[in-house]
C-alpha cells in the first residue's frame, strides 16, 4: 500500500487490515484527497488475498463527520480548485451542473466499493459518524459501537435530501423501513445505546476497548476458510435482493460445491474433529 496523507492503511497483523480515516483537526471529513485515497486503497484491497478483515476507523474523537462542506465550493468554479486537484477530470469540467453531478458520483462510490471487495468489513465507530461518515457505517458489514458513537443522517440538515451516498438502500434494509423513515427525515442524532437497541450495531463497548473489540471479530472470522469467508460476502450481496427463494439457493448451492473442492476443506474438517482452531496461511 502506498503512504497516503488523510488515511493510513495497515496490516497490523496477518490476515487483518486496519482503514484509519486521518483528518483528525477536521473530525475526519471526507475532502476529495481522501475519496481518492479511498478509491485508491479499495482497489487494491479487492485483490489483496492476504488481506482477509478489513476494519475501518477513525482518528482521534471522530468516526466521521461526513463530506467536508468546504470543499463544495470547488464546484462553482474551476479556477477555486487547489492545485492538488488538477489531475481530478471529474472536477475540471468547464460546467458547474456537470461538477456536481460527477463529483457526487465520485464519493458515493466508496460506499459501492466497500461492498464490491471481498473482505468483510468492520466499522469501529466512536464520536460522531454524521452524514457521509454515516453511510461508511451503513455500507460495512458490522458496526461496533464506542460509548461516544452518534449517528446522524446530517443530509437533510443542509437543505439536501434525506436519501444520499446509499443511505435510502443500507438503512431500511438494516433496522426497518419505519425506523429508517424517521431516522432519514428528522437528522437526528442516534446514540450507541438506541443503535444497540434498534439492531444498527452489534454491540456497544467502552471507547478504550473498542478496537481491542474489532480485532477480536476479526480473528473470530480468520478462523474460517479464506474462500468461504469471500464467497458468503458476495452471495449476502446478492441475496440481499434475490428475486426467489430459487435463486438465492442457486448461488448456496454454487459456493458449496466450490468449497467442498478445495484443500482447505480438509484442514477444516479436521480441526472441527479435533476440536481445535483451524491453521491457515495467507492466500
Amino acid at each position: 500500500m502506498k503512504n497516503y496523507t488523510t488515511i493510513k492503511y495497515q496490516e497490523l497483523e496477518e490476515g487483518i487490515g486496519i482503514l484509519t480515516l486521518n483528518r483528525q483537526e477536521r473530525l475526519n471529513a471526507l475532502n476529495f484527497e481522501m475519496i481518492e485515497e479511498l478509491h485508491d486503497t479499495l482497489n487494491e484491497l479487492e485483490w489483496n488475498l492476504d488481506c482477509r478483515v478489513l476494519i475501518i476507523t477513525g482518528e482521534g474523537r471522530a468516526f466521521c463527520s461526513g463530506t467536508d462542506l468546504k470543499e463544495t465550493s470547488l464546484f462553482e468554479s474551476v479556477d477555486k480548485l487547489p492545485e492538488k486537484y488538477s489531475n481530478l477530470k471529474y472536477l475540471n469540467v468547464d460546467d458547474e451542473a456537470k461538477r456536481k453531478i460527477y463529483g457526487q458520483r465520485r464519493i458515493a462510490d466508496v460506499m459501492i466499493s466497500l461492498r464490491r471487495i471481498n473482505q468483510p468489513v468492520i466499522a469501529a465507530v466512536k464520536g460522531p459518524a454524521t452524514g457521509g461518515g454515516f453511510a461508511l457505517a451503513m455500507a460495512s458489514d458490522i458496526r461496533i459501537a464506542g460509548e461516544s458513537a452518534r449517528f446522524s443522517n446530517a443530509f437533510i440538515n443542509i437543505g439536501m435530501s434525506g436519501t444520499d451516498v446509499g443511505s435510502s438502500y443500507f438503512l431500511p434494509r438494516l433496522i426497518g423501513l419505519s425506523r429508517a423513515a424517521e431516522i432519514l427525515y428528522t437528522g437526528r442524532f442516534v446514540d450507541a445505546k438506541e443503535a444497540e437497541k434498534i439492531g444498527f450495531v452489534s454491540r456497544v463497548v467502552p471507547d478504550d476497548k473498542l478496537m481491542e473489540t474489532a480485532l477480536e471479530l476479526a480473528r473470530e472470522m480468520l478462523k474460517k476458510t479464506p474462500l468461504g469467508l469471500r464467497l458468503t460476502k458476495e452471495v449476502i450481496n446478492m441475496n440481499i435482493d434475490a428475486p426467489s427463494i430459487e435463486a438465492a439457493i442457486y448461488l448456496e448451492n454454487r459456493n458449496q460445491a466450490v468449497c467442498m473442492g478445495t484443500k482447505d476443506i480438509f484442514e477444516a474438517l479436521t480441526a472441527f474433529f479435533e476440536k481445535r482452531s483451524s491453521k491457515y496461511g495467507k492466500r
